[in-house]
């Protein structure tokens, strides 16, 4: 059961309400991994391990939508057979998004990541990243413990 606060997230995204939409013209103009200061869904984000401490950030990953792409063979065979269409992925969007932000963070530990908006083109996630090198998270046995399970 979702909480009130995440209620009301997917009631204003349903809705597609102003303010989501003014942030979110906002997000399309920055880059696709962009570190901010505090998560949008607080609540969803400390279930996931977030703390307002030094050591944790939270990272807004912009995916594009779309298939794979597979480069077309020469010759003259229908495109029905040609094995470039319709081919799809393993992995959902989230999970793409919580691989490259990984790339992108290599000394961070992954926590969580949960789902904000999407629109006909991208959708947005928040991952939300630990420092297992950092004092106040060697000091904090809850998410050292976390992050140690998912090493």
């Amino acid at each position: 059961m979702p909480s009130i606060q995440d209620q009301s997230w997917i009631r204003l995204w349903k809705e597609n309400s102003p303010e989501i939409r003014d942030r979110v013209v906002a997000w399309r103009k920055q880059a696709a991994v962009t570190r901010i200061d505090k998560p949008s869904r607080l609540q969803r984000a400390r279930r996931l391990g977030y703390k307002a401490k030094q050591g944790i950030i939270v990272v807004r990953m912009r995916v594009g939508t779309g298939g794979m792409r597979k480069q077309r063979p020469t010759g003259g065979r229908r495109p029905k057979h040609l094995g470039v269409t319709r081919i799809k992925a393993d992995d959902n969007m989230k999970t793409v998004a919580n691989r490259r932000v990984i790339q992108r963070y290599p000394n961070m530990k992954f926590l969580g990541s949960y789902f904000i908006y999407k629109d006909g083109k991208h959708y947005w996630f928040e991952v939300i990243l630990a420092d297992p090198s950092h004092p106040r998270i060697i000091q904090d046995k809850e998410i050292n413990k976390r992050i140690s399970h998912t090493a």
